[in-house]
């Protein structure tokens, strides 16, 4: 049931906020710094880079477009304009898979959410402090395997989500990025002022940004490019569903670039708070998960004012986590908002509810479900894997060729103030070199 009146966001800014906010998430805080330092620092953020010009960039508009263009939620949008253009109905899959990957995600995403909140009260508690690796590594298996603990925490982080989103776009999505983004970074900037202090600063930065060309092959090239795809939040209905409550005065391509560039440094600026950290204290570079909730708390517990930097960092990894789900509900909740007669209320709580019920199969995978195997993968490895390897890019792929082949070509240049040599380009890169770059990886996902 379509809302005749569609909420818009207030400003730009607010729009760029939220954008980015979805886009930073545990990605940005452990994944990318990591990827850097293993992969040929400074060479790998250049190909990083490219790639996120490449491949990130007109996806991500693409999607907006498409939501703009649409202004309803991602199903109906591309229902509404595969009908108006004549093309196969069987496009409206592209919105599907967009809201089931968000859904999906959501469900696995909001329990590693429950577990910042526990270490968020961990540090505040002291938990840590004085803990030996065997003390530190125990607390993340005891929680691991407590469906009590698990449960409360999940159910504590999908509480949150949903109360922030139920209020809507200006009062729920718009009100919490203000806050939530803005403290991020100061937050960021805190831990990298003390990263400065330890005397690893400088072993950090090397670590980084010191090129190593001879380590760019053909795996990290992929690496970077499948980096670029999920850090930008592709291929889940959320651009999509932001891109319906835009106006026709923003200016795609352009907050695109300021997205990229938040998002980017974002990113960068995590690596410079974690790794002064890591030096510092000799710890295992290649701790996987483990360097966020059992190789930092180590570090935390046992250095001077680490009750408090430990405190900072987890309030940090919470902030990500809250503003990449709440994004991730957007287009469920719109979805059934505007195909119900449910208000905005309503619908949120029935799709957070749903999603909350999926959460605790994927809780129960640490647990009491660890013996439980589908295809070989537990529930929550397979919600994993399905979204990231097959939904997501499937989902981007389509949304980009669907913009490049099926819509009007001018009306689209005109739309992203394209002429001559730029809409030139804007067809190379949208037509083949990023659909091209989204199967390259997608391959190299399930056959690797």
């Amino acid at each position: 049931m379509s809302k005749l009146v569609h909420a818009q966001w207030s400003s730009k800014m607010t729009f760029v906020l939220a954008a980015a906010g979805s886009a930073v998430g545990l990605g940005n805080i452990w994944k990318f710094p990591y990827m850097v330092g293993e992969s040929g620092g400074a060479a790998f953020v250049l190909v990083y880079l490219l790639c996120i010009a490449l491949i990130g960039l007109p996806i991500l508009v693409a999607e907006w477009l498409i939501g703009r263009r649409g202004q309803e939620n991602p199903i109906n949008a591309m229902s509404e304009l595969s009908r108006r253009g004549g093309h196969l109905p069987a496009w409206v899959l592209v919105g599907v898979s967009g809201v089931l990957g968000a859904f999906l995600i959501l469900s696995f995403y909001s329990v590693i959410g429950g577990w910042s909140l526990s270490y968020t009260l961990g540090s505040i508690t002291g938990t840590f402090s004085g803990q030996d690796a065997d003390g530190v590594g125990g607390v993340f298996t005891g929680m691991l395997g407590s469906p009590a603990t698990l449960l409360l925490w999940h159910t504590v982080f999908m509480v949150l989500v949903i109360g922030i989103v139920a209020r809507g776009v200006t009062k729920g999505l718009e009100g919490a990025v203000r806050t939530m983004m803005p403290a991020l970074v100061i937050l960021m900037l805190v831990l990298v002022g003390y990263g400065m202090t330890t005397g690893h600063f400088g072993e950090a930065l090397s670590f980084m940004f010191r090129p190593d060309w001879g380590a760019i092959n053909g795996e990290v090239v992929l690496a970077a490019m499948g980096q670029a795809f999920f850090t930008l939040s592709l291929g889940m209905g959320i651009m999509m569903a932001y891109g319906s409550y835009l106006g026709e005065e923003v200016n795609l391509l352009g907050t695109a670039r300021t997205v990229i560039l938040l998002d980017t440094g974002i990113a960068l600026l995590a690596g410079l708070a974690i790794f002064p950290i890591v030096f510092a204290n000799g710890l295992d570079l290649d701790s996987g998960p483990g360097l966020i909730f059992v190789t930092l708390p180590l570090a935390f517990g046992n250095m001077t004012g680490g009750t408090l930097l430990g405190l900072m960092f987890f309030l940090l990894l919470t902030f990500a986590a809250l503003t990449s789900a709440i994004s991730l509900l957007e287009p469920v909740v719109e979805f059934v908002e505007e195909r119900t007669p449910l208000s905005r209320v309503v619908a949120t709580l029935v799709s957070g509810l749903a999603v909350w019920a999926l959460g605790i199969l994927a809780l129960l995978s640490f647990n009491l479900l660890s013996e439980f195997l589908i295809l070989g993968y537990n529930v929550f490895d397979l919600l994993d894997t399905f979204t990231s390897k097959i939904l997501l890019p499937l989902t981007g792929l389509g949304a980009i060729v669907f913009v490049a082949w099926c819509l009007d070509r001018q009306s689209v240049a005109a739309e992203l103030n394209l002429s001559g040599g730029s809409e030139s380009l804007w067809l190379v890169v949208a037509r083949y070199v990023a659909p091209l770059g989204v199967v390259a990886v997608f391959l190299h996902s399930l056959l690797g």
